[in-house]
């Protein structure tokens, strides 16, 4: 299977600020590869030492068998990239910033950027200065994509977005990725990596903890649960229950073991209502990390 994405041991220092370190991983051609950590874990150090924007401490990294730095032109113009924060030149319009992005590429854009300008209900007349957050991500999302890249790389893509324009982003990454395209979305939205992810890495502190298939990844971890009508948690689920808090008549803990233990020992106990449900991406984080 053709690798897209490789590093080994990248590493990025910021003198006594935390940078990244250790960072190894590998993506897959055809794969959607989810970047998961909370923020300030390295996610977007991890990109931009990647992207050649900054230069990596130590370690390889790199793109469609080219070295990330060496040959960082070559990798640029072979594929897409949306920042978590997109910035353009005050006084332009938003088509005007698209057609830019397109002459930088030497590429005729018109066609899909119109195609992805229509589906992301993005008013080009207006311009840049003039935009939500949301708005400012779907002109990231057009410079991105128009040129149909073999690989897009985009950090934290869908803050800021409307639900319905998050939805028709992700169907375009799957029409794309039919067709054979890769891509990498760096996010903090457990939701997006379980749905439409096969495989992530999970990034804590500068260094990844966990790379594995999305279903291995989440299939390990704890479940949240809510029991109201208990003075405190029965004994035999002591073992498996963290976090464990009371608040009223609830108690919260986070279960990892048997789902037919938890069962069958609350089935005898005088609870009033039962809560099971997936954990937060902090949650999940701190299954990890401990």
């Amino acid at each position: 299977m053709e690798t897209v994405i490789q590093t080994e041991h990248l590493t990025k220092n910021y003198g006594k600020a935390r940078g990244i370190t250790d960072v190894s991983l590998r993506v897959n051609a055809g794969e959607i590869y989810g970047f998961m950590g909370p923020n300030g874990a390295g996610k977007s150090t991890t990109i931009r030492s990647l992207l050649g924007l900054i230069k990596p401490t130590g370690g390889t990294a790199a793109i469609l068998g080219r070295d990330c730095v060496k040959d960082k032109k070559d990798v640029l113009s072979r594929i897409g990239y949306m920042p978590s924060e997109t910035v353009f030149y005050k006084g332009m319009k938003v088509k005007d910033v698209i057609a830019l992005s397109a002459k930088l590429r030497g590429k005729d854009c018109r066609k899909q950027a119109d195609m992805l300008c229509e589906r992301l209900r993005l008013d080009v007349d207006k311009k840049v200065e003039q935009l939500s957050l949301g708005n400012r991500k779907k002109v990231g999302i057009v410079c991105a994509m128009q040129h149909k890249p073999e690989l897009s790389i985009f950090d934290e893509p869908t803050s800021g977005l409307d639900p319905l324009i998050q939805k028709e982003f992700f169907d375009l990454i799957l029409e794309r990725n039919k067709e054979g395209a890769t891509f990498f979305l760096s996010s903090h939205v457990l939701s997006e990596v379980k749905k439409y992810c096969t495989r992530a890495a999970i990034i804590r502190e500068g260094k990844v903890i966990a790379e594995d298939s999305v279903e291995h990844l989440i299939s390990g971890n704890a479940r949240k649960v809510t029991v109201n009508g208990l003075t405190r948690l029965p004994e035999a689920l002591e073992k498996c229950a963290k976090k464990v808090t009371k608040d009223g008549d609830q108690i919260h803990f986070l279960y990892q073991g048997d789902p037919k233990q938890l069962l069958s020992v609350l089935h005898t106990q005088p609870l009033t209502d039962l809560l099971i449900e997936e954990p937060d991406m902090e949650e999940i984080f701190l299954h990890y990390y401990q």
